[in-house]
């Protein structure tokens, strides 16, 4: 049991760094290349990103997910492992092939911006060729994380080394697409280890066929509110507005991919534990697991509103003002993505409850959609985002509604307003120091977290949350 405990937090921890660090890489660039690009510049990276997306999700159509859940399910099996692998990623090949066709003839019939557009679509090739999901539902994370972390690293230099001018941004959209086919491909050659040459006749393609597009279904909903913003904003108002959206996005999106990582390495281990029906270990873990995120979610998201109007005109520059707002709108959904990840892709995904999942992010995308046209003519960008901000609302409560019954959902949430005392008492107290001290350097800005974080820390030795505490001490245990 210390041997598997053991590995999960491993496994936490690099999929953890690594999911900061891939996010990290386009935020140390921000200051960088929205200066050099500007906000058109930023905006059309967004919005044809934005539009390959929608092919990307149907060449990779549900088999990422699934396919992480069933080498969980498998892997104790290496005949059954090694000819699931073949059969997942041949059906990959012809999904994304007719996704890169169906690409191709847009791009044709596109008009504007069809260079950027063709050198999107090295996406759809990196889709064909990933095979990440093979080495997560083994648990292998450390894999992964080295050898793409060498290649991010690669495309960061070759950032600053080449992309000068507003005229270098077909070279910039060529870095990062270029970097995730190469990501992708450093991965191929551990694959030995695991996988042999199967017979090609005892090969079952047409099997998965139904399961992944169940998986699918909910991803193109989750899709809707990931992309479709962007795209809106762009159709609707101007790329620029599509690009202040997009800048908010991923300085959230660092944030969630620490809330969010647990989510990764859970899935594979809550599957396996349900296969051998230790329900007991799937709610066990999924408690931790909660009051882990919601500890370090609630001051992420009050800290980011925090320092917005400083962050924004230190890291963006001029012409990117309207990104401050939306970084205090979009800041509530690290608390409620936080909340639907665990619930999801730690607890529903595992247990094979797909239905309530499905319909949790479709309620969720139609609400996007519904709310999307009105916010953006009224508000613009701050418009989009509200509306994401109730999307995901949407999902979070439906998704705690069907498992209510299920779960103890009061021992999990019991101890919530201890996180949420100590995030607003730390959220009011950054803002404050940041208004007093005229703050408006990056090294006063690092002041201000690092201000921010003792803050909270105090504040929530003082309350003594007794879960994470025990959480705390049991980790301390663990390694004496």
């Amino acid at each position: 049991m210390r041997w598997i405990v053991t590995k999960v937090i491993k496994n936490l921890l690099w999929n953890m760094g690594y999911q900061v660090f891939i996010l990290l890489l386009p935020i140390i660039t921000i200051p960088y290349v929205s200066r050099v690009l500007g906000p058109t510049g930023v905006g059309i990276n967004a919005f044809t990103n934005s539009i390959v997306q929608y092919f990307v999700l149907l060449g990779a159509l549900g088999l990422t997910m699934y396919g992480n859940r069933e080498v969980a399910y498998q892997r104790d099996n290496p005949k059954r492992l090694s000819n699931l692998f073949w059969e997942l990623t041949l059906l990959r090949f012809v999904t994304t092939g007719i996704a890169t066709l169906l690409y191709l003839g847009f791009v044709l019939v596109s008009g504007q911006y069809q260079t950027f557009y063709l050198i999107q679509g090295l996406l759809l090739i990196a889709t064909a060729i990933d095979v990440s999901w093979f080495f997560q539902g083994l648990e292998e994370f450390r894999i992964t994380v080295l050898r793409n972390t060498l290649v991010k690293i690669l495309s960061l230099i070759l950032i600053f080394a080449l992309v000068r001018a507003k005229s270098d941004l077909w070279l910039y959209i060529l870095i990062l697409t270029g970097s995730q086919v190469l990501g992708n491909l450093t991965l191929v050659p551990y694959l030995k280890h695991y996988v042999v040459f199967p017979h090609w006749s005892d090969l079952k393609l047409i099997n998965h066929l139904r399961p992944t597009v169940e998986m699918f279904v909910p991803q193109i909903a989750t899709q809707v509110y990931l992309q479709v913003n962007k795209t809106m904003l762009g159709a609707l108002v101007g790329v620029q507005t599509s690009g202040f959206y997009d800048n908010s996005d991923k300085i959230v999106k660092i944030l969630l991919a620490v809330v969010t990582a647990t989510g990764t390495v859970l899935l594979p281990h809550t599957a396996h534990s349900f296969a051998q029906g230790k329900h007991d270990e799937v709610e066990e873990s999924l408690n931790k697991s909660m009051h882990f995120i919601l500890v370090i979610a609630f001051p992420m998201t009050a800290g980011l509103a925090g320092i917005a109007p400083v962050f924004t005109r230190i890291f963006f520059g001029a012409g990117f003002d309207p990104v401050s707002n939306l970084l205090v709108i979009e800041s509530i959904v690290i608390v409620l993505i936080g909340i639907s990840n665990a619930i999801g892709v730690q607890y529903l995904l595992p247990t094979n409850q797909l239905a309530p999942f499905t319909t949790s992010v479709i309620l969720g995308a139609i609400a996007n959609m519904i709310l999307n046209v009105p916010f953006i003519l009224l508000w613009k960008s701050n418009g989009a985002m509200v509306a994401t901000v109730f999307s995901e609302l949407l999902v979070a409560g439906y998704q705690l509604f069907k498992v209510k019954d299920q779960l103890h959902i009061q021992l999990i949430f019991r101890e919530i307003w201890k996180y949420f005392l100590a995030a607003c008492i730390m959220g009011v107290s950054v803002r404050a120091f940041i208004i007093v001290l005229s703050l408006s350097s990056l090294s006063a800005l690092l002041g201000a977290i690092i201000y921010g974080v003792l803050v909270y820390t105090i504040a929530l030795l003082m309350l003594r949350p007794k879960v994470f505490l025990n959480m705390l001490s049991s980790f301390r245990k663990l390694y004496h």
